[in-house]
């Protein structure tokens, strides 16, 4: 009988007393293995190199090499491509979110999150999902609606590589379907839906599907509001990158 995958855990953060935190509610998990920890983003990347987890929970605000950094680093070292990021922030640090999410990171996590949706939100990232807290993705769609419209950019040029069927997928997916949903309104299977998702992503060279959220938006191709993606989009307050609920299938 096959043994059951245990995820591995980085932490990086330097507040010893959340670090041991952390690692006291991991430790009960049977399919959930600290294997390192790092009191700031330097002595994080080598540890990240050294041991290779699946998921690093990093502290946004660190000495010497911040969170934002450390996920730029991790996400450009072809040896770490699977270790999935997960940014540990406070509630007013919203001016950070889309420079770490550009950076690479799989999603968010504010420190006062409740035990099981912190348990669930680290197997969600091990799976490879995107991964916004509520709170967090609810102000990140009003700084985008507090913008002024961007020119073109690179990531709307690589729009125009991507069919008329993955360009709807990834409208879907910005506005927080999970595959089955996106199916579902595209009437086709999960795992076509699942196809075009992926396919997108490797047009776009997204790391994950976090970033192809922010692609979408930063792209014009979803406005925060709007039902460009298709008849009776859900609107903000719809958006399902969230912590609770059973997980979902990811791309």
């Amino acid at each position: 009988m096959t043994a059951p995958h245990v995820i591995r855990v980085l932490l990086v953060d330097d507040q010893p007393l959340l670090r041991s935190g952390f690692r006291a509610l991991l430790d009960l998990e049977d399919d959930i293995e600290v294997v390192a920890e790092a009191g700031d983003g330097a002595e994080g990347l080598a540890l990240a190199r050294q041991h290779v987890p699946d998921v690093a929970l990093v502290d946004i605000r660190m000495p010497r090499v911040d969170g934002i950094e450390t996920t730029r680093r991790i996400a450009a070292d072809p040896a770490l491509a699977g270790v999935h990021v997960v940014i540990l922030t406070n509630y007013g640090m919203d001016a950070y979110v889309l420079d770490a999410l550009r950076a690479g990171a799989a999603g968010f996590l504010v420190k006062d999150v409740l035990p099981e949706d912190f348990l669930h939100a680290v197997r969600v990232a091990a799976r490879g999902d995107a991964l916004l807290a509520p709170s967090i993705t609810r102000r990140l769609i009003d700084r985008y609606v507090s913008q002024p419209a961007l020119p073109a950019t690179d990531s709307a040029l690589c729009l125009e590589e991507l069919t008329s069927r993955e360009r709807e997928a990834v409208a879907l997916v910005a506005r927080g379907l999970a595959n089955d949903e996106i199916a579902d309104r595209m009437v086709i299977t999960p795992l076509t839906a699942k196809t075009h998702i992926n396919r997108a992503m490797t047009k776009l060279r997204a790391r994950d599907r976090a970033q192809l959220v922010v692609l979408a938006y930063e792209s014009g191709l979803v406005t925060p509001g709007s039902r460009r993606a298709g008849p009776d989009l859900p609107g903000p307050a719809s958006y399902r990158h969230r912590v609770r609920g059973p997980a979902s299938r990811g791309a």
